[in-house]
């Protein structure tokens, strides 16, 4: 694959810079999309409605039990090559922003500042207080085909505690999304990592980059169109951003 030398050329220029990443990423450190197969007890259901207030209203302990499943998966993964690349951009960069659509801490453990606009499965709280409940230290020692799991009770309330994410229906973080919306409107380069952007309102931030005038950069295996879009890099993160680095700055 080639890349363009106009873009290299902007990054070596570039003071701000965004990068948006999607499961895409999350997926070459080998954690499963929403959109993969799944296996063991949760094989009989949806991921889409697992991630949902109601499903936890009904079945609080087959949901919690999920997530800490997909806790101990994330846990035991690791930062792959296109999470480092992004950290490496940080430091040639003036102002990178990072935001992504994963709850996992892939890029923290690669060393970066990023602002999570789906919340994360690191910090759960409880339903009915949203006081912030602290996890036990280690992995989550889980069966590789997932249980049923009654989640905690909150410490202030006695409330049960739910996963620390954005479900289906639920608005985003108001600090996070402005954050995210602000940089886009200000920077001149916009990456949208491992994601088709298709899930709104995140998938608003490469248009509202475009329409201020920013190069737009799609990198993702699958591709895209669009008529905001500067480039389609098509391949994986962990292939196309180290190739970028290399390029830009060494």
């Amino acid at each position: 694959m080639e890349i363009p030398s106009a873009l290299i050329d902007m990054l070596k220029r570039a003071h701000r810079v965004v990068v948006l990443t999607g499961a895409g990423v999350s997926a070459e450190s080998g954690l499963a999309t929403f959109r993969d197969k799944q296996a063991g007890l949760w094989e009989r259901f949806d991921p889409m409605q697992l991630a949902t207030p109601a499903a936890f209203e009904q079945d609080a302990a087959l949901v919690w039990g999920w997530y800490e499943w997909r806790r101990m998966q994330v846990m035991l993964a690791a930062p792959n090559t296109g999470h480092l690349a992004i950290k490496e951009f940080a430091e040639h960069v003036p102002r990178l922003t990072l935001v992504t659509q994963n709850v996992d801490d892939l890029h923290e453990r690669a060393g970066s500042s990023v602002h999570h606009l789906h919340g994360t499965l690191a910090r759960p709280f409880c339903a009915d207080c949203r006081q912030l409940h602290v996890l036990p230290e280690g992995i989550p020692d889980e069966p590789p085909n997932g249980r049923r799991l009654d989640p905690p009770r909150c410490a202030a309330c006695g409330g049960k505690v739910r996963p620390g994410v954005v479900w289906f229906g639920e608005m985003l973080p108001e600090r996070e999304w402005q954050l995210a919306a602000q940089a886009a409107r200000e920077c001149e380069v916009f990456f949208c990592v491992g994601t088709s952007s298709t899930v709104s309102p995140a998938a608003s931030l490469l248009p509202i980059a475009a329409q201020a005038g920013a190069m737009t950069v799609q990198v993702n295996p699958q591709g895209a169109d669009g008529a905001e879009l500067s480039f389609d890099l098509r391949g994986p993160s962990g292939t196309v951003l180290p190739e970028l680095v290399r390029l830009a700055w060494h």
